[in-house]
């Protein structure tokens, strides 16, 4: 039988769930309310309010772990926490998965990257992720693959309800392009990756199509029939803090990784497919 831990259980984790649940896994998963508990054991997981619930019990039955919980200034909330606990069942765990993103390799002006580009952050996100990936190298024989994630969407997730509610802006930087990623690839390529385990390993989550980020938002209202949010210059846009770090870096990030490796066949491999599908299940 198998037990996956799940510390952070988030969107992407969620989905992954969704998966695995059907195939007979048990889930442990980690949530910082009551209220997010209640709802986690609705969809068949056994939920831990964590900080304050001990896991001994969920982490003597994992088979598998995976870490969604972000790291901050102080790193990774989970070590913090439960170091000792995980380094010591390091050869327990068949697979533990990191997710991080692809802000690790900085800007690159819109050139490409792939996994062996070197992790130069210019953000402080990107920073903190970095550091966080080495303390979770750091354990001696953990089963570590690491997840570079590009910009989630999904269900809940989609342009449309701002498109629709006119607060969409279509904010044009020359050259900025992002890569994007729907969480129901996110889920393929780990259950993928847990299905041909490798120790070591780090994968791009990406798909094939990077875009500037105005072209995405005339794409939903061109398939919702509304008008072109108009363009709005980067340079004198009205933006906060961390809205305006998003665009301090520019890169195109190469996917063929899970394709070669895990023989991953994106279910969305372009922006257009994604929004396509959210606007057919009415899930945007």
């Amino acid at each position: 039988m198998s037990t996956l831990l799940s510390l952070g259980h988030g969107y992407s984790a969620r989905a992954l769930a969704r998966l695995l649940l059907p195939q007979g896994w048990t889930i442990h998963a980690t949530t910082r309310t009551a209220d997010k508990a209640e709802v986690l054991r609705g969809e068949g997981v056994v939920p831990h309010v964590f900080p304050g619930s001990d896991l001994t019990d969920a982490l003597d039955a994992a088979t598998h772990v995976l870490v969604s919980a972000g790291p901050d200034a102080d790193g990774d909330p989970m070590l913090r926490e439960l170091r000792s606990e995980i380094a010591a069942r390091a050869g327990q765990f068949a697979w533990v998965g990191y997710l991080s993103t692809t802000g690790v390799y900085g800007d690159h002006e819109g050139g490409w990257v792939d996994e062996a580009t070197p992790l130069t952050p210019s953000t402080r996100r990107g920073k903190w992720r970095v550091a966080a990936e080495a303390e979770w190298g750091d354990i001696p024989g953990l089963p570590l693959h690491i997840f570079r994630l590009a910009g989630i969407y999904g269900p809940g997730r989609g342009p449309f309800a701002k498109v629709r509610a006119g607060t969409a802006r279509r904010i044009v930087k020359p050259g900025q392009v992002f890569s994007r990623i729907h969480v129901e690839d996110i889920a393929q390529v780990l259950a993928a990756s847990i299905a041909r385990p490798n120790p070591g390993a780090v994968y791009n989550l990406c798909d094939d199509d990077p875009a500037p980020p105005q072209d995405v938002i005339a794409h939903a209202a061109d398939l919702l029939g509304l008008p072109l949010p108009p363009e709005e210059s980067f340079e004198t846009a009205e933006m906060t803090p961390m809205a305006r770090s998003f665009y301090a870096e520019s890169k195109r990030v190469r996917n063929d990784r899970i394709k070669d490796e895990l023989g991953v066949r994106l279910i969305y491999p372009t922006y257009r497919d994604g929004l396509a599908a959210l606007m057919k299940t009415g899930e945007d």
